[in-house]
């Protein structure tokens, strides 16, 4: 294993290398020998047995959505990510001009005081509200 991350670390070419499916204490072990060489490494996979783990150079990190991939179990392709990201701020600046335009106008088809004539008349409210006084008994007699 040791001598495995050393090859790694001299190859300028790899930025990435995958290791075959271990258990958990060779994997535990592996991530302290690659930690101690400075490097990044983390575990992907679904069940104990197909668990694995992949190990970075430091300078080469991967990003949230690589991991997002390995974790899914998919292969990271970047052109893919770049699609998917393109989409997602095409949705978010869809949503944004969306809340800009605000709510929709809601004009009703029928008016509530047709509906509720019957009840309160035609003229009945107008009527009211032009013959309505203030109450003396809050202080407003002379209003």
């Amino acid at each position: 294993m040791e001598k495995d991350v050393s090859d790694f670390i001299q190859d300028s070419a790899q930025t990435k290398k995958k290791f075959q499916p271990m258990n958990k204490l060779e994997r535990s072990i592996l991530h302290d020998v690659v930690e101690v060489a400075g490097l990044t490494s983390f575990s992907f996979g679904d069940d104990e047995e197909s668990r694995y783990v992949m190990i970075f150079k430091k300078e080469f990190a991967p990003s949230d959505e690589e991991l997002e991939a390995y974790r899914s179990g998919e292969e990271w392709d970047p052109q893919r990510a770049e699609e998917k990201r393109r989409l997602k701020e095409l949705a978010q600046r869809e949503a944004e001009q969306e809340a800009l335009r605000g709510p929709a106008v809601v004009n009703p088809n029928t008016d509530y005081k047709d509906k509720y004539s019957h009840l309160i008349g035609k003229e009945a409210a107008k009527d009211a509200a032009h013959t309505m006084q203030a109450n003396k008994a809050y202080g407003c007699g002379e209003c």
